[in-house]
């Protein structure tokens, strides 16, 4: 990297996002000195001050990319096109039957179902999780979306990187869920088949922004705008709705799970 590409890039950023240098500092918690600094390649920025950065410039590793023995994980074309989805959506809704939604993902739990992939360096799974955490600076916009979450049961009770890693990220779950803007819901086991079975999904609503929808898939998974597709995936959605606890009672099942990892 040279620290004036990076500088180049950023000055760019900030003026497309419309922001002075002392804004952005406000906003990085730096003073503006540092941001001009930085700009005019007088000082070598960090990995914290550039993910923070790209999180409020609504960037997607373009920063990230430039900095040194770092890379921006490859992602596939269906996939490069969500983040950018989720950056303006205003209202967000998910289904998981097997894993804890990426929004909501801890970094163990998310560094534990990366290496699960066959065949994975080291560093790209350290990547992957960066890109994960980088997608969930959406939550602390000034107007975060509303985020619907459905999960299945066995969610809570698959042990994703073991008991330490799951007590953790079921109590991050029920940290997010005390935010107005963050619904989460547990569909039971015993409810038994469920029209969610056939995979995860997630559907995104914004302001002049068409709904879109991601649908999981092992190999080829995809993202589509075609009001057919995003009509079918809402239906199936309100059909798995129907069978989830109240918010109350899944904050409480949660919370008995959790409590569970710990004495085990």
């Amino acid at each position: 990297m040279t620290t004036e590409v990076y500088g180049e890039v950023l000055k760019k950023a900030r003026n497309s996002a419309g922001l002075s240098q002392t804004a952005l500092g406000d906003l990085l918690s730096c003073s503006e000195s540092l941001v001009g600094l930085i700009e005019r390649g007088k000082r070598r920025p960090g990995k914290k001050f550039t993910l923070a950065a790209e999180a409020i410039l609504g960037l997607n590793g373009e920063l990230f990319g430039l900095l040194p023995n770092t890379t921006v994980m490859s992602t596939p074309k269906w996939f490069s096109e969500w983040p950018k989805v989720e950056e303006k959506a205003h209202t967000i809704r998910t289904w998981q039957p097997l894993v804890v939604p990426g929004l909501l993902q801890t970094a163990r739990y998310a560094r534990a179902i990366l290496s699960a992939e066959p065949g994975v360096a080291e560093r790209w799974i350290e990547e992957a999780v960066e890109t994960r955490l980088r997608r969930q600076s959406v939550f602390e916009r000034e107007d975060p979306p509303m985020y619907w979450a459905l999960l299945d049961e066995c969610v809570l009770l698959r042990p994703v990187g073991g008991k330490e890693v799951m007590r953790e990220q079921l109590e991050h779950l029920l940290k997010m869920g005390e935010r107005p803007n963050i619904s989460l819901q547990i569909v039971p086991l015993e409810i038994g088949v469920t029209a969610g079975l056939l995979g995860g999904f997630a559907l995104a609503q914004g302001d002049g922004l068409p709904d879109h929808v991601y649908l999981e898939a092992a190999e080829q998974a995809s993202v589509s705008a075609r009001e057919d597709t995003v009509r079918h995936v809402n239906v199936r959605y309100d059909a798995i709705h129907t069978w989830a606890h109240p918010i109350h009672v899944s904050q409480r099942l949660i919370r008995e799970v959790a409590a569970r990892y710990e004495d085990q």
